[in-house]
């Protein structure tokens, strides 16, 4: 796995596609990958599958929109 493959799945949920992104992430098992996973069952609104993928993500669901959370996770990726 690649950060381009993460950049991917936040670009295709960032034009609404969630269920494009879903299928990349759901198919790693990395911290990145789970975060992105959490991230988006957060904003399907499926919040106990959400702090699932956070826990295995070693976060917490945050108390901030899905853009700040996006972007959040975006300049993460970035960085790495």
């Amino acid at each position: 796995m690649t950060k381009d493959i993460l950049i991917e799945a936040m670009e295709l949920d960032s034009i609404d596609d969630w269920e494009a992104a879903h299928r990349i992430v759901q198919h790693w098992d990395t911290p990145e990958a789970n975060w992105i996973h959490a991230y988006l069952h957060r904003k399907e609104g499926d919040t106990w599958n959400a702090n699932y993928w956070y826990d295995r993500a070693n976060r917490v669901m945050p108390n901030k929109s899905f853009q700040e959370e996006a972007e959040e996770i975006m300049n993460f990726l970035e960085g790495l």
